[in-house]
């Protein structure tokens, strides 16, 4: 696609802006479709891009993105056309704003909630500074379930500034958006409906009486210290263009709110059917541990009626629809408020119920405190399903679950499990029902089945001895990246004559201390799908400390790993099978 200069924005005419958001949409649909990406909510937010950076002028005026998964239609127009094939390629255009990419792109973002704290931080730094232009917190409404929202508009009127937020209302999250705050937009949305206003009104964005709109709902926002503009339709540009150059004037006299209700996926009839089937697109051929979760997690309620599902607006990502649908009762979806889920699980688990959270790695981060406190302190049954574990490609530094062993690791109480596959993390699963303390499995997205285990098979913190030698020097992995990384080492190592042993660390903590003592090895090499600090390597250097054993351990290095496949991000950022069987070589030439 051709680079839109700004001028040629500022002076087009309103067909003329109609023809650029279908060239945008066709590029966003053909990119993601070769490269992958998220498609869905890119398409739906692509005429209230267009007409933003129509009204205000970039980067002068600041926009955060929040969670950044409706930004490619901005990057398009802000410099970034003739590279927008290299989106989420390694080296190439990151799939969510980054402030090294482009001035565009004034804050970096990945995860929900963030975006009014942060236009909030800007708008102060402008005052503080002298400077003008107008900051803009564009805002799912998915994110308004989430905590820190209502923390930065608890602050709005201390901090004593001036913020647009424009809140594009989909009624989505990656799954339909839930919780009481969902129930009011629709209120909005539909009070809007019945008056017109979505149907073209351009009187749609000043409130004013006209609209059926819920006088209670509107006060909601006011209270905040907000002028509530809306309900404006996302999709129709003159309106659009009107509410967003209304929204800009009242601007000057105080904080603004503009609701604006948009289709997630629009354009593309498939997307728009289903949203969250096309929220992400892109994945790859293998089996996937979600669906294994599902399987096993509806199979074990039956047997169990104390067994609850508990996940924060990832039900489908998680392959939870199948337990939801069986079990309603027992079913909860939370929203984007990760924190609240933690304790939710923990108080179920103190009431008598057995609660298993499911999370991606990087987005259980934000319940760290909870995880420490409530689960952890008061050793409650909880079970943390944390998918994506390691590094997972294309969605860059945000999304990277590089962390979990080493944040886990150090909390009393918690064990920390990591399965060879998907078999094994099945029996993970029915283990997990009889244990009294909380228990965290960590998992990628895809793997392989493996052959189906015996009852009572997996014991907690026993490792499981896979090639057994006389050797001086045995593998130590956790995980099955890792574990397949050394088999494939170990089969080229027993080519060149070279012996080692291989062990799956199935369990990160409690180690098998009986079998580490039991090694007579001088060397240990640990492989791990995590940063090296604080993870498997760091916990078996402590254990075998002042034995005379040495332990050389491959991982991440301390550093924020960018967007790429994961193959290759593992083999340049240290889990490099060239570089293992080069130390294992040496060690042996050492002996």
């Amino acid at each position: 696609m051709r680079e839109i200069e700004n001028g040629e924005l500022k002076s087009a005419s309103l067909s003329q802006l109609k023809e650029l958001c279908g060239e945008l949409r066709e590029e966003i649909l053909a990119t993601v479709s070769r490269c992958g990406g998220h498609l869905s909510s890119n398409l739906g937010a692509v005429e209230l891009t267009v007409a933003l950076h129509r009204v205000f002028d970039f980067p002068r005026d600041k926009i955060v993105f929040d969670v950044g998964h409706q930004c490619y239609a901005h990057k398009l127009l802000s410099g970034r056309a003739g590279a927008f094939g290299t989106l989420r390629q390694e080296g190439g255009l990151s799939g969510f704003p980054k402030r090294s990419e482009s001035e565009y792109d004034c804050y970096g973002t990945g995860h929900a909630g963030t975006a009014i704290s942060a236009a909030l931080g800007f708008a102060k730094a402008r005052d503080l500074k002298g400077e003008g232009g107008a900051v803009i917190a564009l805002v799912g409404d998915g994110s308004f379930n989430n905590g820190l929202i209502y923390e930065a508009l608890n602050s709005l009127k201390i901090l004593n500034t001036r913020i647009l937020i424009i809140l594009n209302d989909n009624g989505m999250s990656i799954s339909e958006t839930v919780g009481s705050m969902a129930a009011v937009l629709k209120e909005m949305r539909e009070g809007a409906q019945d008056a017109g206003a979505v149907e073209g009104s351009q009187n749609a964005a000043r409130h004013d009486g006209e609209t059926s709109i819920p006088e209670d709902d509107v006060r909601l926002f006011e209270h905040f210290g907000l002028t509530y503009m809306g309900v404006v339709n996302g999709h129709d540009m003159a309106e659009l263009l009107a509410s967003l150059e209304q929204a800009k004037h009242a601007l000057e006299k105080g904080s603004v709110l503009l609701h604006v209700h948009t289709r997630k996926g629009c354009g593309h009839a498939f997307a728009e059917r289903a949203p969250t089937e096309t929220h992400g697109v892109g994945a790859g051929g293998g089996a996937e541990y979600s669906r294994a979760l599902g399987e096993e997690l509806t199979a074990l309620a039956e047997r169990d009626s104390c067994i609850v599902a508990v996940t924060a607006a990832m039900t489908d990502s998680l392959g939870l629809r199948g337990f939801f649908e069986a079990f309603p009762e027992r079913a909860f979806d939370v929203g984007i408020c990760e924190e609240h889920a933690a304790v939710l699980s923990a108080s179920l688990a103190a009431a008598g119920m057995r609660p298993y959270y499911a999370i991606y790695s990087t987005f259980l981060q934000r319940a760290y405190d909870e995880i420490v406190h409530d689960v952890c302190a008061q050793n409650l049954p909880v079970v943390f399903c944390i998918d994506r574990a390691g590094v997972t490609g294309r969605d860059g530094e945000t999304h990277q679950g590089v962390f979990d062993l080493s944040y886990l690791s150090p909390i009393p109480n918690l064990t920390v499990a990591v399965p060879k596959n998907i078999s094994e993390f099945r029996a993970m699963l029915r283990m997990s029902v009889h244990m009294d303390g909380p228990l965290a499995i960590r998992y990628p997205r895809e793997g392989s089945e493996g052959a189906e285990l015996p009852e009572n098979a997996i014991e907690i913190g026993k490792f499981e001895v896979l090639h057994s030698t006389m050797s001086d020097i045995v593998l130590l992995a956790a995980g099955e990246r890792c574990l397949n990384l050394a088999r494939r080492v170990l089969k080229r190592a027993q080519n060149e004559g070279l012996e080692l042993a291989l062990v799956n660390a199935r369990f990160v903590k409690p180690l098998d201390e009986g079998l580490l003592s039991s090694l007579k090895a001088h060397t240990v090499i640990t492989l791990e799908d995590n940063v090296l600090v604080g993870g498997l390597g760091d916990a078996v250097a402590r254990f075998f400390q002042n034995s005379g054993k040495k332990v050389i351990s491959f991982g991440y290095p301390d550093a924020f790993i960018p967007h790429g496949a994961p193959c290759d991000l593992m083999r340049e950022y240290g889990l490099d099978e060239e570089r293992i069987l080069a130390c294992v070589r040496e060690q042996y030439a050492c002996r």
